[in-house]
């Protein structure tokens, strides 16, 4: 068992106290925090690297908690469009997408969320063509690779055009076929542990995507399991407008007549969700992932995290589909939280520290991890950020938490997932960047130039 010191740092551990170490030092063994505590590290340690990280700060690593990482390579598409115009011009791209190339744009995605400080990402991934190989597969192999705790969903769309739904018919699948793959996935990939690296969701995309029966079927399926559940919900107006149009009520209260409610759930956006939505999320405890840039990006509007919280929905953050927020990046997404919350509600609206709560141990409860990572504590698994602070962006700024999210996002000096080094002087260890930069750029053009898209 390998033993890991990082000595000298401002900790800011998110335990139930909300301790915070102005110098203090983290002691990890093996895949574990043994010790998170104030003043200089032990140097009696046996066998121990140190890690002299006086000038940064220690975090708990950012949790993702929405992400579509193959729209990696169709970054840059329709740029100045509304959410539906936007999917109605990606959709026959992706239809051609390939396990090569998600293989690609999942490794460039998670690496990426890596540098921006993450340590567990979930990933939202609905289309599977006919031809395209085993592309769940494939993006589970990149994230082991580049080295994250992941969470892909089985994801599935079987609402075609022809049906009344927005994607064409040859992106989505039939109801059977999509609940033998989401069981064969459960049963490859699930691990329940408490040191899972690897869990599995299920995530039938959205209510103008897939039928009422998929809905209800994929609920039965993943409680049968012991799996949790994940979709889209109260996006955008259209989606209203389509909710009332089609079922004759408001998004959530659709999910609630098909099961869609409980612990085990968490929505994507959950911006459209008036006062009476928030009580019913609250009372049942199901989840949202807050994703301010691709909802500013997509004109989508804001999502009301405070009010979310405050009434105690779990709140998570969510870069979202790198498609529709190009940047991708999870310490941004911390920062335009914070932002947006003061933009509507006054700066009383959202604290630093809240922002980053939501980012960290809002996070892993939203993905039902919360005993396991989430915050600096004996015990915990080690998913560690250190930030270095020492630098002309940040040197003169008084709260080192203020620099983190307020400031330029910062070098990550060093990450660590499950124990082990992903991150290390803001580069990653287990990949080569350049070459996984070439790899994308190939893999995007290769999939325009099948969809003839051209530049």
């Amino acid at each position: 068992m390998t033993t890991t010191v990082l000595d000298g740092c401002a900790v800011v551990t998110m335990d139930a106290e909300r301790n915070e170490h102005k110098v203090g030092h983290v002691v990890i063994e093996g895949n574990r925090l043994a010790s998170v505590g104030d003043g200089p590290a032990p140097r009696d340690l046996p066998d121990a690297t140190y890690v002299d990280a006086t000038g940064c700060l220690a975090t708990p690593g950012l949790i993702n908690t929405h992400h579509h990482l193959y729209q990696w390579v169709t970054r840059g598409l329709a740029v100045d469009a509304t959410l539906f115009e936007w999917l109605t011009t990606l959709y026959p791209i992706w239809g051609y997408i390939d396990e090569d190339i998600v293989r690609t744009a999942v490794t460039g995605g998670i690496g990426w969320l890596a540098r921006t400080g993450c340590t567990t990402t979930m990933d939202h991934h609905y289309v599977f063509p006919t031809h395209g190989g085993d592309v769940l597969a494939a993006e589970i192999e990149a994230a082991r690779r580049v080295g994250l705790r992941f969470l892909p969903t089985r994801g599935s769309m079987d609402l075609g055009q022809s049906q009344g739904g927005l994607p064409p018919d040859h992106v989505v699948e039939d109801l059977d076929t999509i609940l033998r793959a989401t069981v064969d996935a459960i049963d490859r990939y699930h691990d329940p542990g408490p040191d899972s690296m690897l869990r599995i969701g299920v995530a039938p995309c959205s209510p103008f995507s897939v039928t009422g029966d998929l809905l209800k079927q994929a609920a039965l399926l993943a409680r049968d399991k012991g799996v949790r559940l994940h979709t889209h919900l109260a996006e955008t107006v259209d989606e209203l407008d389509f909710c009332q149009d089609t079922f004759g009520c408001l998004p959530l209260d659709y999910m609630e007549s098909v099961g869609w409610l409980g612990p085990d759930v968490w929505y994507a956006h959950g911006i459209h969700v008036d006062d009476d939505g928030i009580a019913k999320l609250a009372s049942t405890g199901s989840g949202v992932a807050h994703c301010p840039s691709s909802n500013a990006r997509l004109g989508a509007g804001i999502c009301r995290a405070r009010d979310l919280r405050g009434a105690g929905v779990p709140v998570g953050l969510g870069v979202d589909g790198a498609a529709s927020n190009e940047s991708a990046s999870m310490i941004e997404e911390v920062r335009h939280a914070l932002l947006f919350a003061r933009a509507t509600g006054g700066p009383q609206a959202m604290t630093a520290r809240d922002a980053l709560e939501i980012a960290t141990l809002g996070g892993a409860k939203v993905l039902g991890w919360e005993s396991e990572i989430g915050s600096l504590e004996s015990g915990k698994l080690a998913d560690v950020a250190v930030w270095r602070l020492g630098t002309l962006p940040h040197i003169d700024i008084a709260d080192p938490v203020a620099a983190l999210v307020l400031g330029s996002p910062p070098p990550l000096e060093l990450l660590m997932v499950n124990g082990r080094r992903v991150v290390e002087r803001d580069r990653l260890v287990n990949v080569d960047e350049d070459v996984v930069a070439g790899e994308v750029r190939f893999a995007s053009t290769t999939l325009l130039s099948r969809a003839g898209v051209t530049s």
